[in-house]
């Protein structure tokens, strides 16, 4: 699964390396320990005027469906397991019609012991400075607003996930799905609506190479942040 990332890059490093051209909120501050249900950057293509622009949005973490009775639902939706995002009815619409990018820098799993003790590792890039998760998101219409407050659609998303292949398998078993930077087009292709070639272009994707580093339990509490977060623990 992917339940904390690390996210401390500028928005413009943000809007240049990912080749957007604006941004949509107020981007979050740098964190090294973003989780669940906080507000997140994401990129998306989004209509305006009749084309397709390349934007950066700022959503909750966690995807309320858009017929969700209340957005409590989001909470237990942070991931997607990409095997099945095509026929969950939670995920089915936005895999075709609303993908997204996820910036991060780097995530944490937390290693399994024979003994039950759980080790938190951080995972990153040796050669990129930013990874890019495959995500999915929604607009979920708030019911106790009237239409016509600027409030009242709230934008969430959620990460996708995979089995890990790989020799990171003994850190976790699941991982997010990584798209390649040179491949964010088309994953976030707005005319990529057929689910056969969604599920094709998933299947396609090659696995990610990251590094794992033993970190200190402080990222267990979401309270703790800061660089210190993601150095080698002592």
């Amino acid at each position: 699964m992917c339940g904390r990332y690390v996210m401390s890059k500028a928005t413009s490093d943000l809007l240049s390396h990912f080749d957007a051209k604006e941004v949509e909120g107020s981007p979050p501050g740098p964190s090294w320990n973003v989780a669940p249900t906080q507000n997140v950057a994401i990129v998306a293509e989004r209509l305006d005027d009749g084309t397709f622009d390349r934007r950066l949005l700022i959503a909750k973490w966690g995807l309320v469906p858009s017929w969700a009775k209340d957005a409590k639902i989001g909470s237990k939706l942070i991931n997607a397991r990409s095997e099945s995002i095509l026929e969950k009815p939670s995920f089915r619409s936005a895999a075709v019609k609303r993908r997204a990018i996820v910036p991060a820098e780097g995530y944490y799993e937390w290693q399994k012991t024979e003994d039950g003790k759980k080790i938190p590792n951080y995972l990153f890039s040796e050669k990129e400075p930013l990874l890019g998760f495959a995500g999915l998101y929604e607009f979920w219409p708030d019911p106790e607003l009237p239409e016509d407050d600027p409030e009242r659609w709230l934008l969430t998303c959620t990460v996708l996930t995979t089995t890990t292949q790989d020799a990171l398998g003994h850190v976790h078993d699941r991982s997010p799905v990584i798209i390649p930077q040179d491949r964010f087009a088309e994953w976030l292709d707005p005319d990529l609506t057929d689910k056969a070639d969604v599920q094709h272009l998933l299947d396609s994707l090659p696995e990610p190479t990251l590094t794992p580093r033993i970190v200190s339990t402080r990222v267990n509490s979401v309270r703790n942040n800061g660089p210190e977060l993601i150095e080698p623990a002592e």
